[in-house]
């Protein structure tokens, strides 16, 4: 499987001389499952761009398994680092679900055997099985969101890259792609997604990485990125901790509690005997 490695990567757009990237190291081994938040404009797009060769480094390198990926082309990473826009429309141009679905195996000379069961997987994985002929603009903005995914699912790279998966999505459809992470990381390949969705990210990640102004200012398990600790500099990034992270701490259940965990602390908290409180005892004396 594939091991990622970034060291001291900058980019600079020449649009503005904005350095959107400014001495990132980060080493992502494989099997892992990485999230990036950030605010908008933290460098978290353009840092994953730079994993498929749709960007290329101002300084700095990015290594896929040891190579440098500066030495690779676009076709050759394409093979190793599926990458799913944050908007579908910028990567569906078929004129059906399953031709959609075939060209990125297909392109990257997957045998018929192989294109036909990683196709079927794929749409089975996001709920667009019996969606085959469909047009991909008569689905909802939603469902092409999904589309995207089993489009890059069907490739079955070594790393999948996910910007915003659960943008747009209900509650079925986050668990869709929660079970895409949970599937691909089942075997051995690495996912990383940018998020805005702490829920999501504190659920179905065990590392979290925090982007400011192109630098990575936190990296650790979700525990410890949205525990007390850390939410000062998570505030300095626009971001907060997850509602239950935040409940969690205040009933002792910890960062990252699970529904369980949260019920059973609501069942053993009460709230202070009527009479304890100083406000009515000041009041009392008063």
């Amino acid at each position: 499987m594939t091991e990622l490695g970034v060291e001291q990567l900058a980019h600079v757009y020449p649009e503005g001389d904005v350095r959107a990237l400014d001495g990132v190291d980060l080493h992502i081994a494989a099997g892992e499952r990485v999230a990036l938040i950030g605010q908008n404009g933290s460098g978290k797009t353009t840092l994953v761009r730079h994993l498929n060769g749709l960007l290329r480094p101002t300084s700095g390198r990015v290594l896929i398994d040891d190579t440098d990926a500066a030495r690779l082309t676009v076709a050759q990473l394409a093979t190793r680092v599926g990458l799913v826009f944050q908007d579908p429309d910028r990567q569906i141009f078929a004129g059906s679900v399953r031709a959609e679905v075939e060209f990125g195996p297909r392109n990257i000379g997957r045998s018929a055997g192989e294109l036909r069961n990683a196709v079927e997987v794929a749409l089975e994985a996001t709920g667009l099985a019996g969606e085959e002929r469909t047009n991909p603009y008569d689905l909802g903005g939603s469902r092409r969101k999904l589309l995207a995914l089993a489009s890059v699912l069907a490739m079955r790279t070594p790393v999948l890259v996910l910007d915003e998966p659960t943008t747009g999505q209900d509650a079925r459809g986050v668990e869709r792609v929660r079970s895409a992470v949970d599937a691909v990381t089942d075997e051995g390949r690495t996912v990383i997604a940018i998020s805005h969705d702490m829920r999501f990210v504190a659920e179905a990640f065990d590392r979290v990485v925090v982007l400011r102004d192109g630098r990575v200012v936190l990296d650790g398990p979700p525990d410890v990125v949205f525990g007390p600790a850390a939410w000062e500099v998570l505030a300095s990034t626009y971001l907060e901790p997850p509602l239950a992270a935040v409940v969690g701490e205040r009933l002792g259940a910890g960062s990252t509690p699970t529904d369980a965990s949260l019920v059973a602390a609501l069942g053993s908290w009460s709230a202070p005997p009527e009479g304890d409180d100083p406000g009515d005892e000041d009041h009392q004396h008063a």
